[in-house]
Formats: structure tokens, C-alpha cells, sequence
């Protein structure tokens, strides 16, 4: 007599799930850096000084591209 074995994947297997779990995580870090770098940009000379950056600081920050860390 021979003996059949059966093998099946789950459906909630998804090879494809990590990778899309760092992309979300990569999007939303690209996100956060646009947006920080908008709000340092528009902050005035006394808001700078009271956080220890100068504005030739800020700007250089502010004028980096979402991706550059």
C-alpha cells in the first residue's frame, strides 16, 4: 500500500508581506523627514535659537531631498 502525503500552503502564507512591511516603513520615514524639514524651514530666528540650531543649520537641512538622511 502507498502512502499519499499532502502538502498545502495557508492562505495567509505571504512571501510578498515582508517586503511590503519596509516599503510601508520606508514611505512613511520619507514622509516624516518631508514634513519635518517643511516645519524647520518656517520657523523664525527665535524659534531656532531656542532650539540650539542656526539658521544657516536649518536651511541646509531644510533643503535636503526626503531620501537623504
Amino acid at each position: 500500500m502507498s502512502t499519499l502525503t499532502l502538502s498545502y500552503r495557508r492562505y495567509t502564507d505571504r512571501p510578498w508581506q515582508p517586503a511590503t512591511g519596509h516599503l510601508v516603513t520606508l514611505l512613511n520615514t520619507w514622509y516624516q523627514r518631508s514634513r519635518q524639514r517643511r516645519q524647520l524651514a518656517e520657523l523664525s530666528e527665535t524659534q531656532l535659537r531656542d532650539i540650539a540650531i542656526s539658521p544657516a543649520q536649518a536651511l541646509a537641512e531644510s533643503a535636503k531631498l526626503f531620501w537623504q538622511s
